[in-house]
């Protein structure tokens, strides 16, 4: 059977239980056609680039999937009549990775960072410039003499 990492959608104004319901529906599927499910993240409610069906935001899950091509095919068909899914991408695998995606690891790096100082935007540290000089008026600029 072939290995598939799958990512999808779901609306913003689903809750968490929900979403949850989804992906065992969609676990079913690939079960009931000999296949199965692995890993699944949920990612959580992210804002999207731009407006999908509407939607600023979205819920993203992520499964890793060993099932024959028809099991994914099945899913992928109930995804796209869905109205709670708004997209969907599924990659082939050559193997699934071993603990956390790279996303999960954004997140563990995120509140790891309880210790380091706030940085605003005027706190930069630009360092030692050097000397530059007397300021020279440009030429060809109106109001330079």
């Amino acid at each position: 059977m072939a290995l598939y990492e799958h990512v999808f959608l779901a609306r913003q104004d689903l809750s968490q239980q929900q979403v949850d319901a989804l992906v065992e529906q969609y676990k079913g599927v690939i079960t009931s056609h000999g296949g199965s499910v692995g890993r699944v993240e949920n990612w959580g409610l992210k804002s999207l680039t731009y407006r999908v069906k509407k939607n600023r935001k979205a819920y993203y899950t992520l499964m890793d999937l060993t099932c024959p091509p028809e099991a994914l095919n099945e899913m992928e068909r109930q995804m796209g009549l869905s109205e709670d899914v708004l997209r969907f991408l599924t990659v082939k695998v050559e193997a699934h990775e071993e603990g956390a995606s790279a996303m999960m690891q954004k997140r563990e790096e995120r509140s790891d960072r309880g210790d380091r100082p706030g940085r605003g935007f005027g706190d930069r540290d630009r360092g030692d410039r050097g000397d530059r000089g007397p300021r020279r008026p440009r030429e060809g600029v109106e109001g330079a003499e």
